[in-house]
């Protein structure tokens, strides 16, 4: 299988994510809140996909063997529907990964053949297709004509607490049926309960200031892009970021401010990077994301949006003036096969903390030459 879509391009300067070649100007913020608008776009739409795979990622339920607790809910669609097949289904970059299966043997399939996949892009409620052949978005994939022969079937969505749409409940037969009214509304209770399962582990994963993934979070969804660039030799790169600035603002305008503060920070962090990587709030006002497919060069360039996008967009105080966000970021590279999680980040913290030593003055008193500046203080590891 080659890489994720979303690990596709390379961190070169390139523009804005639609394409523009732009920063992105904002254009939207509640005073002291958190960004609403950006090139004319809701900002929650612009990472929509990104805060919806830091979701997934925070499941830990990838790659992991069939659960109770799951399986228990596909048996009883089965029963309540009358299908020989029902799944639930994870949508991440590449693939559709479904965690429970009966009645379905192939744990792992390519994203471009996924009907979860259209089901996330078409946002539907519940999706019903009584006969794939006769559909034109399914009649040529290949789970229609070759085994397992899907001809009818009826997918539920899965929400996360935050509304982010992180897989699909479905129902499968090999010939073709409609629903009726009762039917479709189980099914819809049905995923509600798969949503309940999920929704218990995300509360421990998702930070609720930002939305982001947590430190323990990030630790499910990093193991699990390291073992990926394993796997496929690529490099990774550590971002570790930490907030300037961050008590002056609660000491003067009270820590709603600083709260939004952070909220604008995240949100930046997020516009700045592709959507297969992980950005995780750690804690206070430190930041990290995992890049992987990118080495120490790549990731400064990236590091270089976050800073545009902070010199773009600043934060609007209570007093209707706006005052502009900046952070001090440390880099570590990781080769194929290289350091765990925790040695890593904790390496890109050291360079972090060197940076804003250095910035300072440090012990020779004098600024740190080279990519300083108001908004971004960097220092990469060897």
């Amino acid at each position: 299988m080659g890489p994720p879509t979303g690990f596709s391009f390379p961190y070169t300067a390139w523009g804005s994510p639609k394409g523009t070649g732009s920063v992105g100007k904002l254009q939207g913020q509640e005073p002291g809140g958190r960004v609403t608008s950006v090139d004319g776009q809701d900002l929650d739409d612009g990472v929509r996909e990104h805060r919806r795979r830091n979701a997934l990622y925070s499941l830990g339920l990838l790659d992991s063997p069939p659960e109770e607790s799951f399986d228990r809910i596909t048996r009883l669609a089965r029963q309540v529907i009358g299908v020989p097949i029902a799944l639930v289904s994870l949508v991440d970059v590449d693939r559709q990964w479904s965690q429970s299966r009966p009645g379905f043997h192939v744990a792992e399939i390519p994203r471009w053949q996924s009907f979860c996949s259209q089901a996330i892009e078409e946002g539907h409620d519940v999706l019903v297709v009584p006969d794939a052949l006769l559909d034109d978005r399914f009649a040529a994939n290949d789970l229609v004509t070759q085994e397992p022969y899907i001809r009818f079937l009826a997918g539920a969505p899965v929400w996360a607490s935050d509304g982010a749409m992180v897989g699909t409940l479905w129902v499968v037969d090999h010939v073709p049926r409609t629903l009726e009214p009762a039917q479709v509304a189980a099914l819809r209770d049905l995923a509600g309960l798969v949503g309940r399962e999920v929704n218990g582990r995300i509360v421990a994963t998702v930070d609720d200031l930002t939305g982001l993934v947590n430190r323990r979070g990030f630790e499910f969804a990093g193991r699990r892009l390291l073992a990926y660039a394993d796997r496929t030799r690529l490099d990774a790169a550590l971002l570790y970021a930490d907030s300037d600035g961050l008590k002056g603002l609660n000491d003067r305008w009270g820590h709603a401010t600083g709260d939004a503060a952070l909220r604008l920070v995240a949100d930046q962090l997020l516009y700045a990077l592709r959507d297969a990587d992980v950005v995780a709030r750690i804690g206070g006002d430190e930041f990290a994301a995992l890049l992987v497919g990118a080495n120490c060069q790549g990731a400064a360039i990236a590091a270089d949006r976050f800073a545009a996008r902070l010199r773009a967009n600043p934060l609007a105080l209570p007093d209707g003036t706006r005052t502009e966000c900046s952070a001090t970021i440390g880099i570590a590279r990781r080769p194929p096969g290289g350091l765990g999680l925790a040695e890593l980040t904790s390496q890109a913290d050291q360079a972090m903390y060197e940076a804003k030593v250095e910035d300072q003055g440090g012990r020779s008193g004098r600024p740190r030459a080279g990519r300083t500046g108001r908004y971004l203080k960097l220092r990469l590891t060897s």
